[in-house]
């Protein structure tokens, strides 16, 4: 099977699971396909030019829908990962609002930011108009009362040039995943200010995309990579590995970018600013444990709300349940039945709604969530998408 990605931290499941032999385990043989953005990504997904993606999460729902081309169906068996991506200032931007050493609170930097953003028109860069980086930054932003498109301008740089976009001055500031953001940093042109995981505590990232076709026709491949995968991200998350996996993800034909900044992202630990201490942030990046892996429903369909609240376009039941029927959970299940995977007995569920672990039900194994709170202590009820993005602001 052939895999496009882009040059990310979280590429590092398919990536393991070729260089460490988990999916010949099981039958299979990878190519991996080094792409620069998204939407190249996504084209030769489209046209047959590779069988499986490591994508962005809502481009797969926008791709369904048939936002700016013709809709074709797809399919996500697999969320790669959660979180993972930081929001990171120019370092003027930086000094204007006042961040400190330390990852500081959503809100109080969101005020200074509001200051700034009333003097000066701020633009900054995400990584695609149909990105989670986009959709976690507006959210954001908004709850904090500053409306994007009005009062600042939003644009889209490929994740490798992000760091050249704040260098040139273009953008004041990024939404991008790791590296890029570390690059940023030590490169002496930005200043992490933001962890995604501060904005969602859960918030769905990158995940396996297919055409829908090719996960009919292909099932059985489809399950032995969603197996291959699995143990993969087992192996991701043990600290034992974390140096290991960095050196293979800093391969020049992988990430092409230092070992060292790859570890702080594996191992929770962002530097803020130059010649800084790294600062642990747990949970960071987030794989492998309490199901992070399972395509939940009620992921894609926050996704399909922000995606209706920013394109400006009427909810509608239909199009709902084409966003979250891209998610299935049923191969899921159906891939890791019967190994020591927990699988969710539901498949979709309210999201940010726990401040503490919970015990959930389970048709395989015993599953306990974690805390997954919106930093603005709302929750999103998949059963009820109009009335939430009525109550917004």
């Amino acid at each position: 099977m052939r895999i496009g990605f882009l040059p990310l931290v979280d590429a590092a499941l398919p990536i393991l699971a070729h260089e460490l032999g988990f999916a010949q385990a099981q039958g299979l043989r990878l190519e991996l396909v080094r792409d620069m953005t998204w939407a190249t990504v996504r084209d030769r997904l489209l046209y047959g030019h590779t069988d499986g993606a490591h994508m962005v999460a809502p481009l797969a729902i926008a791709t369904a829908l048939g936002r700016g081309r013709p809709a074709v169906p797809m399919a996500v068996p697999f969320v790669l990962g959660l979180n993972g991506n930081a929001v990171t200032f120019s370092t003027a931007l930086a000094d204007a609002v006042g961040l400190g050493e330390t990852l500081g609170d959503p809100v109080a930097i969101g005020a200074a930011l509001k200051q700034v953003a009333g003097a000066r028109r701020l633009r900054f860069g995400v990584v695609h108009r149909y990105s989670s980086h986009n959709y976690m930054l507006r959210y954001w932003l908004g709850g904090v009362g500053i409306r994007p498109d009005v009062d600042i301008d939003i644009v889209v740089t490929s994740p490798p040039f992000a760091a050249d976009a704040l260098a040139a001055g273009e953008v004041d500031g990024i939404c991008v995943g790791e590296p890029w953001n570390s690059i940023a940093v030590d490169r002496g042109v930005g200043r992490i200010a933001l962890a995604t995981a501060q904005i969602w505590r859960r918030g769905v990232e990158k995940v396996l995309a297919l055409r829908s076709a090719v996960a009919d026709e292909r099932r059985d491949a489809v399950l032995r990579l969603i197996r291959a995968l699995h143990e993969a991200a087992a192996h991701f998350v043990d600290p034992a590995n974390a140096e290991a996996n960095a050196a293979i993800l800093a391969r020049s034909h992988y990430l092409d970018s230092s070992a060292d900044s790859i570890l702080r992202a594996i191992t929770d630990r962002l530097r803020l600013t130059l010649g800084g201490q790294p600062v642990h942030y747990p949970d960071f990046m987030f794989q492998y444990r309490e199901a992070a892996n399972f395509p939940w429903r009620s992921q894609a369909a926050w996704l399909y709300a922000q995606m209706t609240r920013w394109d400006g376009i009427a909810y509608s039941d239909a199009d709902a349940a084409t966003a979250t029927e891209v998610f299935r959970p049923d191969l899921y299940r159906e891939a890791l039945s019967g190994s020591d995977a927990p699988l969710p007995g539901a498949s979709s569920k309210l999201e940010g709604g726990l401040d503490a672990p919970v015990g959930v039900g389970s048709v395989q194994g015993r599953l306990t969530l974690g805390a997954d709170r919106f930093f603005d202590g709302r929750s999103f009820d998949p059963e009820d998408i109009a009335g939430y993005l009525a109550s917004l602001p």
